[in-house]
């Protein structure tokens, strides 16, 4: 009987030393990611309005056009977009790394029979295989359909004026740095290897040219050696966390032991769920919460349902990604009141 009374008095003192362990470990101010970060609103202000490829519900994806129309007319805080290396050498603003499904490289066929042409990759367009002039022949507002289904820019043949040209980055710094100096971007290099890091270089330069914009833009990648390469050759730039970095942040979250999650990225950019065989909600005030005790900024991607863009402002996220910034900037208008 006393041995028995001896092992649970034992096995109270590990259970708890172990509740103590966790409450120390979750009342410890964590360390911050980055010390100064503008992505983070301030407590009780709205989120930021991120144009996902710069709001291609509203207007031709990736376009000088979409970002105009997001800026000036919608009036979004952050374009979002990936960003491709040309031939050439230069940066440009793309989802895919081919151009089949954006514009009218393939001529005058309709959109199904490009799907069906595509699945065969070596039908596909590439990017890195074209140099930029060749690009800006084809119309990337050709496949764009408006609000009644109408192809609005098919037979648009003034590109360039019309700001329907495959866009640069250059391109789109030059356009806003002066008349709207407070325009924040999100964007991913999708190459990987040298080519990716030659892009990190190039986006790097161009910065310099513009370097206003330097701390309010935060880079993404899905490429561990891209990773490397920033935060090695350009730990001045502010990176979203990868895939790795975002799902170790969250089970850390969630098993209660964040305090020894060592990622330092500034921006967590999540979806609503994870599907690994089950699907794992992200939707998650502790997930805000947590980061914001590190000081990093929580962007919820892809939002185009209203209902999901209102209980994401409820939880006090700081950005929401959406292919319709017009719906969003209406939904935020209803938190104003």
């Amino acid at each position: 009987m006393k041995k028995k009374h001896t092992a649970l008095k034992v096995i109270g003192i590990i259970v708890a030393t172990l509740v103590l362990f966790f409450v120390v470990i979750n009342v410890i101010p964590p360390k911050k990611n980055v010390e100064n970060n503008p992505f983070i609103v301030g407590k009780g202000e709205l989120p930021m309005i991120a144009a996902h490829r710069g709001g291609g519900e509203n207007n031709p994806e990736n376009t000088m056009l979409a970002f105009r129309e997001a800026v000036t007319t919608i009036g979004v805080d952050i374009i979002e977009s990936d960003l491709y290396l040309t031939k050439d050498g230069y940066l440009v603003y793309n989802h895919d790394s081919y151009i089949d499904e954006t514009c009218n490289v393939n001529g005058d066929i309709s959109f199904d029979e490009v799907k069906e042409l595509c699945k065969t990759k070596s039908n596909r367009h590439y990017i890195s295989n074209m140099t930029l002039d060749e690009l800006r022949q084809y119309n990337f507002g050709y496949y764009f359909e408006d609000e009644n289904g109408d192809r609005i820019y098919k037979d648009v043949t003034n590109l360039e004026e019309r700001g329907l040209q495959i866009a640069t980055i250059e391109q789109l710094f030059d356009e806003f740095y002066t008349s709207h100096p407070d325009l924040m971007f999100i964007v991913e290099i999708k190459n990987g290897g040298e080519k990716g890091k030659k892009a990190c270089e190039i986006l790097s330069e161009t910065l310099d040219r513009y370097p206003g914009y330097k701390n309010q833009i935060v880079i993404g990648t899905f490429n561990d050696e891209i990773e490397v390469e920033l935060k090695t050759n350009y730990p001045h730039l502010l990176r979203g966390a990868p895939t790795g970095s975002a799902a170790k942040f969250i089970i850390t979250h969630y098993l209660g032991v964040n305090i020894f999650d060592d990622g330092d990225f500034a921006c967590l950019q999540i979806p609503l769920s994870y599907d690994v065989g089950i699907e794992i909600p992200l939707d998650n005030q502790g997930i805000v919460d947590r980061a914001h005790r590190r000081n990093i900024a929580v962007q919820y991607w892809t939002i185009n349902d209203a209902d999901e863009m209102r209980m994401l402002i409820r939880m006090g996220v700081d950005c929401i990604m959406t292919d319709n910034p017009v719906l969003l900037k209406q939904v935020l208008e209803e938190f104003k009141n």
